[in-house]
């Protein structure tokens, strides 16, 4: 998917001047088309989950003084995402995302096996093929892994949207950590597969997840493996805190 200026502007909730600034500074990844910038969604994702992860001693979001702020460390900028500062539709987006979705444990030992078995149980519930879309994952992992930091992995898909008004995150506890493959080398042991309806609240769920990884008393709860009732309870509690 081809963006102008203008969209990763809105998509990132930062000027076109700031875009363009990081552009001239070569700190933002894009190509030219006809005298003009284009940018690849993938790649804007990958530039944001990379920028994590390279900052992964700091806090994509933090909170100061009860509110909270994206922080890409890019000189200072702080790019927010739509439903992360925003109240409406978007405060508890992801609790309602998991709630759509389902909290499942596994006893895979591979990446693949688990994406595969995973999409077995939850394709009804996003009326989809479930060989299709468990492609459609494992070709975004070879892309560029999906594990964020400290044992958390976000599996998606490449250019694929649900259709429909609701976004949908099924929630993954190994029975035992996996290697995913992420930079700080931490196996696996919690899950959010991401499934959105728009691009804006994709990268929105995906900065919350981000800000989860990060925060050692979720850890600590995601470890113990809490059942569907107690993770939304957490959850609701969590995002009405960062949403404040």
């Amino acid at each position: 998917m081809d963006l102008k200026i203008k969209d990763v502007a809105e998509l990132l909730n930062v000027s076109e001047t700031t875009i363009r600034r990081w552009l001239a500074e070569g700190k933002i990844p894009a190509y030219r088309l006809n005298h003009h910038y284009r940018f690849s969604l993938i790649e804007i994702e990958n530039w944001m989950m990379s920028c994590r992860l390279k900052q992964r001693k700091e806090s994509l979001l933090r909170e100061v003084g009860g509110k909270v702020d994206l922080d890409l460390q890019i000189d200072g900028e702080k790019p927010s995402l739509d439903g992360v500062q925003k109240r409406g539709n978007q405060q508890f987006g992801l609790y309602r995302a998991i709630y759509r979705g389902d909290v499942l444990d596994d006893s895979s030992q591979t990446k693949e096996e688990l994406i595969k078995k995973t999409m077995e149980r939850v394709a009804d519930t996003l009326s989809l093929d479930p060989t299709v879309i468990s492609e459609l994952l494992l070709d975004r992992e070879k892309l560029m892994p999906t594990a964020l930091s400290n044992g958390i992995a976000v599996p998606h898909t490449r250019d694929f949207l649900l259709k429909g008004p609701r976004d949908v995150v099924a929630v993954v506890f190994p029975k035992r950590p996996i290697d995913w493959g992420a930079l700080d080398a931490y196996p696996v042991h919690t899950l959010f597969f991401l499934f959105a309806c728009d691009n804006k609240r994709h990268l929105s769920l995906l900065a919350k997840l981000a800000h989860l990884s990060n925060n050692d008393t979720a850890l600590r709860f995601l470890r113990s493996q809490p059942n569907k009732r107690e993770l939304l309870n957490y959850i609701k509690v969590w995002e009405a805190k960062i949403s404040n």
